[in-house]
């Protein structure tokens, strides 16, 4: 019963963890901040393209 308790209490944490990631957007927040860093390093690259 001891195991059970264990992962009960393990799949309570994990489903609040995911409901306040998801309440609050989190995960889009987290893309919207990585988009900006990977922009900023390929914006600084030279290109050898030209229009």
């Amino acid at each position: 019963m001891k195991v059970v308790k264990k992962i009960m209490a393990f799949l309570l944490i994990a489903l609040g963890v995911l409901f306040i990631v998801y309440f609050w957007n989190m995960d889009q927040k987290l893309m919207e901040w990585a988009y900006r860093r990977v922009n900023e390093i390929f914006d600084r690259k030279k290109t050898d393209l030209n229009f």
